[in-house]
């Protein structure tokens, strides 16, 4: 596909991929309940979604020889999704399991291929780096919390309650979703440098922005 057909360009699979995030971290913020049952109800949905989307985008969006990250991912996420969508798998135990799987795996990923991209001088590289990282992390401090773990607690006024691993663990899945939600869209709405990148990659030109202005 040339640079001037391209009508499905990286900033759309980052708009895209901050759209579901975003879906997924409004649902869990405003959800009552951070049980296992609705955090990997959540989960599955963003997973599917964007592995879906990921798997669209690795014919649409890149020149062949740079699709593998975009295969990759999209298997680990819909992997994911699948694992988590039959509901009476969704357990505290699953839910650490799985989810922690996928930040790791899916989080070396991306960050692995955004460290070769930064060797090619494309800017995307940052992108891929960063929200590699987040997954990461994600994976890291899932991994710190005891899933048994229940500390009893009470507010004046409107009685007692029980902090658990699991409302932890949800918790931090919806930050994480959160914090990529912003990164990738504030990324999409910088198209210029990413587009260029693959555009030139087709084309075998340089991308003309790299010499106008820095990264985003």
């Amino acid at each position: 596909m040339s640079a001037t057909a391209r009508t499905f360009t990286v900033r759309h699979v980052q708009l895209a991929r901050a759209l579901f995030a975003a879906a997924a971290a409004l649902m869990i913020t405003f959800s009552p309940d951070h049980s296992a049952a609705v955090g990997l109800s959540v989960f599955s949905g963003f997973a599917l979604t964007t592995g879906l989307l990921l798997a669209l985008s690795a014919w649409l969006v890149l020149p062949e020889g740079r699709r593998w990250p975009y295969v990759l991912l999209a298997v680990v996420d819909i992997l994911a999704g699948m694992a988590t969508g039959i509901p009476p798998w969704r357990t505290d135990d699953v839910f650490f399991v799985v989810v922690i799987a996928w930040a790791l795996i899916a989080g070396l990923i991306e960050l692995l291929a955004g460290l070769r991209l930064r060797r090619e001088n494309d800017k995307t590289a940052r992108d891929a780096i960063s929200v590699g990282a987040f997954g990461l992390l994600l994976g890291v401090l899932l991994l710190l919390i005891p899933a048994r773990f229940a500390q009893p607690y009470a507010i004046a006024g409107a009685g007692d309650f029980v902090l658990t691993g699991i409302i932890l663990g949800v918790g931090m899945l919806g930050g994480y979703a959160a914090i990529v939600a912003v990164f990738l869209g504030i990324a999409g709405l910088t198209p210029k440098k990413a587009d260029a990148v693959v555009e030139g990659a087709e084309t075998g030109e340089s991308a003309p922005t790299a010499a106008h202005g820095g990264e985003r």
